[in-house]
């Protein structure tokens, strides 16, 4: 007999996989501190939404809190925060009340064990940079603790595949939602940005061509001869018919 094993175990090539379809994200723009903290992901699914999702709503919720407050009055990019808040608030909260759906059917059922994954969980350290980024990070690991339940339930016949796909999907769903809405309030007050800053050159350019208009209808500087010059001219051809006649009378005499 051979001692090599016939299944070959996970050895962090299904995160390798995950991380290559990792989206880019420019923090270039980010002159923040961060809090650092560890994922600690299992779930195919979490490890998914994360990788996909995360940093872009990092950077969106950066732009409408910092970035948009400096051009924005505060009013104004505070409903944006308070509408992207409650959209957090609103899936933590289903997400909350299927994990405790799914621990209730655990105690009715005697079922003590979760199932767990043979790969490798992600772990990674990530910088937090604001309270949504915090909010969000906990829907990933809320996303991450509610997938294995799921898959016991299943194993154990107590909700059919059908149930647990479907709720796979919604949360899965809430999730993209939730990153869809801080792109789309970051990108409202982008656009507002960019109308003030039209309107603002507009009446730069308007103010501009209202000096040009003014400094074209003065009066036209008056002529030499009308002038200091012309004062001049004349002082000189008096002075020279005085002489004329000063001669002229001392040839009479």
């Amino acid at each position: 007999m051979t001692n090599e094993q016939n299944v070959k175990m996970d050895e962090g090539a299904v995160n390798d996989r995950i991380l290559a379809k990792e989206v880019k994200a420019d923090f270039r723009r980010v002159e923040a501190a961060s809090v650092k903290m560890m994922t600690h992901l299992t779930s195919a699914e979490a490890k998914r939404m994360f990788v996909r999702f995360f940093n872009t709503v990092q950077l969106n919720a950066h732009f409408v809190s910092v970035i948009a407050r400096t051009k924005l009055k505060h009013e104004d990019v505070e409903r944006v925060e308070a509408a992207l808040r409650e959209r957090v608030e609103a899936v933590s909260y289903d997400l909350n009340k299927a994990i405790d759906g799914a621990e209730a059917l655990f105690k009715m059922n005697g079922i003590t064990t979760v199932a767990t994954y043979d790969t490798k969980p992600l772990e990674l350290e990530v910088g937090i940079i604001s309270s949504t980024g915090r909010r969000y990070f906990e829907l990933l690991n809320k996303l991450d603790q509610l997938m294995p339940l799921l898959q016991t339930l299943e194993i154990h016949e107590v909700i059919t595949p059908r149930d647990a796909d479907i709720q796979r999907a919604a949360f899965k769903r809430a999730i993209r939602t939730v990153a869809g809405s801080a792109r789309s309030l970051a990108a409202g007050l982008r656009r507002h940005m960019n109308e003030l800053r039209a309107r603002e050159a507009e009446r730069d350019r308007v103010k501009a061509a209202n000096r040009s208009a003014k400094i074209d209808s003065r009066p036209a500087a008056p002529e030499p001869a009308d002038g200091a010059g012309g004062e001049m001219q004349l002082a000189i051809v008096a002075h020279e018919h005085t002489v004329d006649v000063v001669g002229a009378q001392t040839e009479t005499g």
